[in-house]
């Protein structure tokens, strides 16, 4: 399995992410809110920006029941693009959850 299909309960239950906006004008910098729900389980959290010419990512370790709720990270510098954001949950075996959401980066009017 490890796949989507393998995700434990509701992704709104376990991870959700909030955006400031969704058209930016580049170079944008995007800032991201993370709400994480603390579990025993958790070890990683996983944020990733894609579009079709451009991939950033960037993982913060969680230490399970303890960690705090709320995370907040920024990509600069992103190129225009139509984005697909993605805040991915792991265990020590497998992702349990994700939420995802899209954005425009618009470009200079050259």
């Amino acid at each position: 399995m490890g796949t989507a299909g393998s995700i434990v309960g509701d992704a709104d239950d376990i991870v959700e992410m909030r955006l400031r906006g969704r058209y930016y004008a580049e170079p944008a910098t995007v800032q991201i809110t993370i709400a994480v729900q603390p579990d025993a389980v958790n070890r990683a959290l996983r944020v990733e920006a894609e579009s079709e010419h451009m991939f950033r990512s960037s993982e913060i370790t969680l230490s399970g029941a303890g960690e705090k709720r709320i995370h907040t990270l920024e990509f600069k510098n992103l190129p225009a693009g139509e984005y697909t954001l993605s805040a991915q949950v792991y265990s020590s075996s497998e992702m349990r959850a994700v939420d995802t959401q899209q954005l425009t980066v618009s470009g200079g009017g050259r």
